[in-house]
């Protein structure tokens, strides 16, 4: 394995540090310290995810490219929650709801990074102590997010935190995807989806009413692999809706991936692994132009909201404990 670094530009006077690591294979993946953000992952000299080319164009995005987003990833009804018993109130940032760890989350952080060659794999490592006065939730965080990618072409994207008081943790990276030669459009994208349900959302607000829709015979239902364009059809037909921006329940493990994202052109493959029971998938075109979805954000979590809704999953990260959790992507050709 091969690590260089080099900056990638400064931000409100800081340098912007970016890594890659390169496999005997010459396939790589590189990150940034801002937003401990995924900037890269080619394989076969073909790019994976979708990317920007400047960090100008990272820091101005709405669409949080490939960042790490936290302490907690989706929506949180109401920017408030009841913490074994205390109620807070968090920064809200949309319509009312904190999104993505609201405006002080991880994606606009610039974070400290250490390299380390493994022999078979590689790693970069970034921490930030996140007081409870720079992010407004409550408990000063010390946080970790390792990249690790392999020879074996696995990358594993790791969250690691402590609170010095009850907080909320459930982190992901907004990872984008498109694996068709050009990345114009997501004609030849294909999704398949280990899951039988998603949740229904509330029409205005994109939060969980608490229900569970199931899939099958709808546009949402990926349970084999489908192409997104198809499914966007149908769901534009079903009930008017232009874009996938949903919820999936899946089941979690290390062995069977959650979700696998194809090309319909080539034997191109990623399989995600991840050992939370949710996938936020979510269409978007990322030049913000008129033309057609052009990335598929892939987010592994615990299902959004789930400080509101009984049966959704722990978020609550008691004072003192150190949570861990970490997603797999596996890159490989049928």
């Amino acid at each position: 394995m091969q690590i260089t670094s080099d900056v990638f530009g400064t931000y409100r006077g800081q340098d912007v540090k970016r890594y890659t690591l390169t496999n005997e294979a010459g396939n790589y993946i590189s990150v940034m310290t801002l937003g401990a953000t995924w900037t890269s992952f080619v394989a076969d000299g073909r790019p994976l995810l979708v990317h920007f080319d400047t960090l100008a164009e990272y820091v101005n995005t709405p669409f949080y490219l490939c960042k790490a987003v936290g302490r907690v990833a989706g929506r949180i009804g109401g920017a408030k929650a009841n913490i074994n018993g205390k109620t807070v109130t968090l920064d809200a940032n949309e319509n009312g709801n904190t999104l993505h760890g609201g405006p002080h989350g991880f994606s606009f952080l610039n974070w400290d990074a250490d390299q380390q060659d493994l022999g078979l794999a590689a790693s970069v490592t970034f921490t930030r102590h996140i007081s409870e006065a720079e992010d407004h939730f409550p408990g000063d965080l010390d946080a970790k997010i390792t990249y690790t990618f392999d020879e074996e072409n696995n990358v594993t994207v790791s969250f690691e935190a402590s609170s010095t008081a009850d907080t909320l943790f459930n982190p992901t990276n907004h990872a984008y995807f498109n694996l068709t030669e050009g990345q114009f459009d997501l004609s030849h994208q294909t999704l398949q989806i280990n899951g039988n349900d998603r949740l229904v959302l509330d029409e205005q607000t994109k939060l969980p009413t608490g229900e569970l829709a199931g899939v099958a015979g709808t546009g949402y239902d990926f349970r084999t692999a489908n192409t997104v364009t198809e499914a966007l059809a149908k769901i534009k037909t079903e009930n008017g809706h232009p874009e996938i921006d949903d919820a999936f329940k899946v089941t979690p493990s290390n062995a069977t991936p959650i979700a696998v994202l194809g090309d319909t052109e080539s034997q191109r493959r990623v399989g995600i692994y991840s050992d939370r029971n949710a996938l936020v998938v979510f269409t978007a075109n990322v030049d913000e132009d008129d033309g057609p979805f052009n990335a598929l954000a892939t987010e592994a979590q615990t299902l959004p909201d789930a400080i509101h809704h009984d049966g959704f999953g722990d978020t609550v990260l008691p004072a003192g404990k150190l949570q861990h959790y970490s997603i797999r992507y596996q890159y490989y050709e049928d």
